[in-house]
């Protein structure tokens, strides 16, 4: 018998070891960012309504940008749309560094700043999601798509430990700093690379253009019922989830006396549970059909918050936070591998826009709302009342029949 040889692995090819690298760096930047600038607004304003701000200042324009991310993508030079979006995110962090090392950063200055990079983060996505069938074909995308997602979880692991240890022990200038750094590394690596593609650079895509792939991704999502439950589904969990996210510095530190450092540590376990979800999706994905799997996870995330409300201990909290993650990771890896299944191909990127905008314009009134709770009751309040949302969307979930026996 003769063997067949096994395929070279993704990291054969030249091009996208330089992009992995790039990329990689590019996430642990986001990692940084996410840590040490919500802390920044805490410490200038011990505000939790101030710090959920800094949280909208990066979800509305990235969801809003979204939609014509993938368009911009598909007409121009993705390395030098790439690389541009790498080096205005490195000039903004920058400038934060500087700002405050010379002590005139205010918290309009960083909601200015992170709008910038939250746009400038879409249309880097957009060109990803483009640029490795172009690197690879279309046969080998799955695998480099699964090392970027393990890339990406690792650096959620490490760089809120990492930034929270800095942030602790010498202030926001070195985790500031780093961020920084890593968009310029992304830059010089993603520069090595010959072209990122495509074939036919055109030029900006006008309104028209634009109007019509939105409205094209609309119709789509909203003649599949399943999609579209699943959707609305998305936008109360944001509502609800991203709200408790929002004030979980605060939750932290004013009902455990969290330091920087243990802040860090937490959303390093958290982390951890992001990883075990990821893995979970990829050994059982196909087990069980869609929506059992859905409404089963939707069921258990509910239940693992109580223990977050109720525990005393902030290790429990981040115990069960850690698990809730890895439901909710299991989660979104269903959610995205069915709406691809029932896509048409050509569709995917804008259907998936419009998606994401729908489920994202839950988190900004979620932030705001559980921000006003937290500073005018407490964390601790805000927290219940996400909890409970939480339980009840999951079980008008399970009791949806269309979504919990979709089978496809």
């Amino acid at each position: 018998m003769v063997s067949v040889p096994a395929a070279p692995s993704v990291f054969a090819s030249r091009a996208f070891r330089q992009y992995f690298v790039g990329q990689s760096l590019s996430m642990l930047g986001d990692g940084l960012r996410t840590l040490a600038v919500p802390l920044l607004a805490y410490h200038l304003t011990h505000s939790a309504l101030s710090t959920g701000a800094a949280f909208i200042c990066e979800i509305v324009p990235f969801s809003l940008f979204s939609l014509i991310g993938g368009s911009l993508a598909d007409r121009l030079d993705r390395r030098k749309l790439m690389i541009g979006c790498d080096a205005i995110r490195f000039a903004v962090m920058a400038f934060f560094a500087i700002a405050f090392w010379l002590h005139f950063l205010t918290l309009s200055m960083i909601y200015g700043g992170l709008i910038v990079i939250s746009t400038c983060a879409a249309a880097f996505l957009g060109g990803q999601s483009s640029s490795i069938p172009y690197m690879l074909g279309k046969e080998r995308s799955t695998e480099a798509i699964a090392v970027l997602i393990a890339s990406e979880n690792t650096s959620n692991l490490v760089a809120p430990v990492i930034g929270g240890a800095l942030f602790a022990y010498f202030g926001p200038l070195p985790a500031l700093t780093l961020n920084a750094l890593t968009y310029l590394g992304s830059q010089i690596s993603l520069a090595r690379i010959s072209s990122l593609g495509p074939e036919s650079v055109g030029g900006l895509p006008t309104a028209r253009h634009l109007r019509d792939d939105v409205a094209l991704g609309f119709r789509q999502l909203w003649g599949d019922l399943t999609m579209r439950l699943q959707s609305l589904a998305g936008f109360l969990f944001n509502f609800f989830g991203f709200g408790s996210y929002a004030i979980l510095i605060p939750f932290l530190k004013k009902g455990f006396g969290a330091s920087d450092q243990q802040v860090g540590i937490f959303l390093g376990i958290s982390a951890v549970g992001a990883v075990l979800g990821a893995s979970f999706a990829a050994k059982f994905s196909r087990r069980w059909h869609f929506g059992r799997a859905l409404t089963t996870a939707y069921l258990l995330d509910a239940l693992l918050f109580i223990p977050v409300v109720l525990a005393n201990n902030i290790w429990v909290v981040a115990a069960f936070w850690a698990a809730s993650n890895t439901v909710a990771n299991f989660e979104i890896a269903q959610i995205i591998g069915f709406r691809m299944r029932v896509t048409p191909e050509t569709m995917i990127g804008r259907v998936m826009g419009a998606v994401r905008l729908i489920v994202l314009a839950g988190m900004a009134p979620g932030v705001l709302a559980f921000g006003y709770v937290a500073d005018t009751y407490s964390p601790h309040a805000a927290m219940w009342i996400g909890c409970v949302g939480y339980i009840v969307i999951a079980f008008a979930a399970v009791a949806l029949r269309p979504l919990r026996e979709e089978t496809r």
